[in-house]
């Protein structure tokens, strides 16, 4: 069972012992003449704040433009109620098991455990539970804009 960490307050964001993302910019060249700005961006987990979202959920976000990246995490007995949305999913498992029921007719359940990986296209319904407390990463390509704007609602029910 992991031990989900205690979300910090939202409105710290970092601190002088946590540093915040960090851009560098480099300019690439092909034959001598410059291509575009390409900007690189590091990030640390435990830097980034927790969004808790209901008692038994909470994430943190990595954003870019065209991909989104996420951990999220499960206490057992969460549901994720069902959905659908145009972004390509894949759901990575680092640790506990996730119950997932798919498409049209919810067939399944597929259990999906720590070191598995689940791969959603896009507008397949899906619905989820966590059979022990789980913690995932999920990549979204394009990234979530529900996510990034807080509209949605239906993870944030209670």
């Amino acid at each position: 069972m992991i031990s989900l960490p205690a979300a910090p307050p939202l409105h710290r964001l970092h601190s002088a012992a946590e540093p915040g993302p960090r851009s560098t910019t480099r300019k690439q060249t092909t034959k001598g003449r410059p291509v575009s700005d390409q900007r690189a961006t590091h990030y640390r987990w435990e830097s980034l704040p927790f969004e808790p979202l209901n008692p038994l959920l909470s994430r943190k976000l990595i954003s870019a433009e065209r991909v989104m990246l996420a951990q999220v995490f499960l206490e057992a007995g969460c549901v994720i109620p069902r959905h659908a949305h145009e972004n390509e999913q894949l759901t990575y498992i680092l640790e506990g098991t996730l119950r997932f029921w798919l498409g049209e007719d919810e067939s399944g359940p597929l259990d999906v455990h720590a070191g598995e990986v689940l791969h959603i296209p896009s507008n397949v319904p899906h619905r989820a539970e966590a059979l022990e407390a789980t913690l995932d990463l999920d990549i979204f390509s394009p990234p979530r804009r529900d996510w990034l704007d807080g509209s949605d609602a239906y993870l944030r029910r209670t």
